[in-house]
């Protein structure tokens, strides 16, 4: 739930399989995302699903004044970026959902995985907007940085059951 582009994605060799392998990651958005995304002209209330893998051990590496003393799992940083980010997100008028563990598909790709999958609203853009550039709410995002190997974002806008049109909330 960042919208900040300083590390948008990256490929990565695939460590298990044949070295030509490339993997893509995704962190944070890329600016052409970015630009898309405000330029939708979203009404309304937003709701964004976060889809997130940890890393087995969290890499304070970018951000080591965050760095706790001993080696933490990406879970546990991922805890530190929430108990960080919640104040500022409610403070922003936004409110996280849904929280919860992930696991197997039952529809997709048997070599995909996600550990965790967060449903986060926010009454407008503007309102993400303000929340995600808050430099209260940055400063902690090393947290969240050091806690991922992998993410997606994806904006969702409620529809009418009736007539599948998009509306505002």
């Amino acid at each position: 739930m960042v919208v900040h582009t300083s590390q948008a994605h990256r490929s990565v060799k695939n460590q298990e399989g044949p070295s030509n392998v490339t993997v893509e990651t995704y962190l944070d958005p890329t600016q052409e995302q970015g630009r898309a995304f405000f330029s939708r002209g979203i009404p309304g209330s937003i709701v964004m699903l976060n889809l997130l893998r940890f890393r087995p051990v969290a890499d304070y590496s970018s951000v080591p004044l965050l760095a706790p003393a001993s080696p933490i799992s990406g879970a546990e940083a991922y805890g530190r970026y929430m108990e960080h980010t919640l104040p500022y997100l409610q403070a922003s008028g936004g409110e996280l959902l849904f929280y919860g563990n992930g696991g197997d598909f039952l529809v997709g790709p048997p070599t995909e995985r996600w550990d965790a999958v967060m449903l986060v609203r926010q009454s407008s853009v503007q309102s993400f907007l303000a929340f995600a550039s808050d430099k209260g709410y940055l400063s902690g995002i090393g947290h969240r940085t050091a806690a991922l190997e992998d993410s997606r974002l994806l904006p969702l806008i409620a529809m009418s059951p009736d007539n599948r049109t998009q509306r505002s909330a």
